[in-house]
């Protein structure tokens, strides 16, 4: 992720934060409990949505400039949380070992989707849920949409961080094996119409 991109994002996402981002982290995070890993942490948009009960709360951020915002905000929340330095498709952490994983916001720009969820299984408990907040492609009846998304698509990714505005990210958690029934589509209010389609909610582990 470009420097200038990890300096500039807070500013970049503030409008949404304010419209509905932050209650809907607010909504997905608030009855988390136990040991919780969070990929893509970012500079730290979720830490102040973590409840009490969660007992254990490792923070996986793989870039540098994301990742100094995200330790100085750490250190000012007052509550424990270890911050490691790992892409999602490769956690350091064991097999079997959390009762949620959070994602908000990170699957879109992951350089192997379905490698990061076969990652996140592996460190889900059974019973545990992968929560979710993610911009997706635009629906099927928006097809002018989608292929504005499409035409814009490779210039965005570059500028965005590897940023993707055309994955059909409820498919490949399906695919991944998880099940999607506690998933819906929205809208992300105050952002701009190529990555305002999203999905949110928790996923399980489909057995």
């Amino acid at each position: 992720m470009s420097r200038l991109f990890s300096l500039l994002y807070d500013r970049i996402t503030a409008p949404m934060e304010e419209a509905c981002l932050q209650e809907w982290r607010s909504q997905l995070l608030g009855d988390l409990s136990g040991s919780v890993l969070e990929v893509g942490a970012g500079t730290g948009a979720n830490l102040s949505h973590y409840p009490r009960a969660v007992e254990r709360l490792v923070l996986a951020e793989p870039d540098a400039g994301m990742r100094r915002k995200l330790e100085r905000k750490v250190a000012a929340w007052g509550r424990a949380a270890e911050v490691v330095d790992a892409p999602a498709e490769r956690l350091p952490v064991a097999d079997a070992s959390f009762d949620a994983v959070v994602s908000t916001l990170v699957l879109c720009s992951v350089p192997d989707q379905q490698e990061a969820l076969a990652e996140i299984r592996r460190v889900l408990k059974d019973g545990g849920r992968l929560v979710v907040v993610e911009h997706v492609a635009a629906p099927d009846d928006k097809p002018d949409r989608q292929r504005w998304q499409r035409r814009v698509e490779p210039v965005w990714k570059r500028v965005a961080g590897n940023c993707h505005l055309t994955r059909d990210t409820a498919a490949a958690l399906e695919a991944a094996g998880f099940d999607t029934s506690g998933i819906e589509r929205q809208s992300i209010r105050k952002a701009a119409p190529i990555v305002r389609a999203s999905i949110r909610g928790a996923a399980t582990v489909a057995r």
